[in-house]
């Protein structure tokens, strides 16, 4: 008699919620060339990377890559494991965040993107292929077309008028005046001051809506605002300087003006010129393609920030085990970066042996 099983059967998981999208030219970008997927892809990672890496791998072009977004979606982890994960894929060759130079009718944006890889590559391949993204950028510029303009009709010409017959002169007509209308004073109302802020004050006002962090009074945007006006002078948006002020943070943020003060004196963009210089016959072609540091958001050339980080962020942070507020995370972070790193280093060391 065959005996009946009665283990349940494994449940299908059930459909997750729709990919948070990022706004149109920014989000995720995966490069060509890659490895079909396996089942032992991201295995050498440690357990958190691998989650992440595995998550990240499914996302389609165009979602979101930030690490709110990211963070709303993990259940498992929060900011700042999502972005310690994030810097550590990037220093195992996963991804590249980058700023790519967008052009529209009278101005020049920035838009950030993340390139990813479900092979992990070293820092002479991802060089060689934002320089060709680069080239292929230069080459196949994103202008905006301007609006076609609606077609004139020409006026119609005055139809001359027929041959009246001479007639008896009439008896004049006695025109209707109307009655006079008291002329009564314009009444102007005032505008307030507050009525069109600048571009800069909008920015700066909305910047606790997305970081709470980093709320401002009014008094406080008013203070700051004339040093964010010179980031609008330098060719940037309202995108480009929240992002700037928000990457990054700290866990605790003691005066929000004086922080936003700091950064918007710190990281300001570099003045770019408002024509095109044209390329000398034979030179390097301007840069439209420009990576990032994944922990900070500082822009620069790929061969100035290896593994994806800049010179500050390579510099190995001081122990922080004896603080008692940040001492645990601390230390499982460093130690999750420090195994990435050195499993790197060994994997490019076996790759160069002959």
């Amino acid at each position: 008699m065959a005996t009946q099983n009665l283990s349940p059967a494994p449940r299908i998981p059930a459909p997750s919620g729709p990919y948070a999208k990022a706004n149109p030219g920014y989000g995720k970008r995966s490069v060509p060339d890659k490895q079909p997927p396996r089942a032992d892809d991201f295995m050498l990672l440690p357990e958190r990377e691998r989650y992440i890496a595995g998550y990240l791998d499914h996302l389609p072009d165009g979602s979101a890559m930030d690490i709110k977004s990211l963070a709303r979606d993990l259940p498992l982890y929060g900011q700042m494991g999502v972005g310690s994960a994030l810097r550590a894929l990037g220093v195992a060759g996963h991804l590249r965040q980058v700023q790519c130079q967008v052009k529209s009718p009278g101005k020049v944006r920035w838009v950030t993107r993340t390139y990813w890889s479900r092979t992990a590559h070293d820092n002479e391949w991802w060089s060689a292929f934002l320089d060709t993204e680069n080239h292929r950028a230069g080459r196949e510029p994103q202008v905006l077309a301007p609006a076609a303009e609606a077609p004139v009709e020409p006026a119609a010409q005055p139809t001359p008028a027929a041959p009246v017959a001479a007639v008896a002169p009439a008896a004049p007509a006695v025109a209707a005046v109307p009655a006079p209308v008291p002329a009564v004073p314009q009444q102007r109302t005032p505008e307030p001051p507050s009525a069109h802020p600048s571009p800069a004050y909008l920015a700066l006002a909305q910047l606790g809506r997305t970081e709470p962090r980093l709320a401002l009074s009014a008094a406080d945007c008013t203070t700051l605002e004339p040093l964010a006006s010179r980031w609008f002078t330098r060719g940037v948006d309202a995108t480009y300087l929240t992002h700037a002020l928000t990457a990054g943070l700290p866990t605790h943020i003691n005066s929000p003006v004086g922080f936003v003060r700091r950064r918007l004196d710190d990281k300001i963009p570099p003045q770019l010129p408002t024509a095109p210089t044209p390329a000398a016959p034979g030179g390097p072609a301007p840069r439209r393609l420009m990576i990032e540091c994944t922990e900070c958001g500082t822009p620069g050339p790929p061969q100035a920030l290896p593994d994806g980080l800049c010179r500050t962020c390579r510099t190995p942070a001081p122990d922080h085990a004896s603080d008692p507020a940040t001492g645990a995370d601390a230390d499982t972070d460093t130690d999750a970066e420090r195994d990435v790193r050195g499993l790197v280093a060994g994997l490019r060391g076996m790759l160069k042996r002959p």
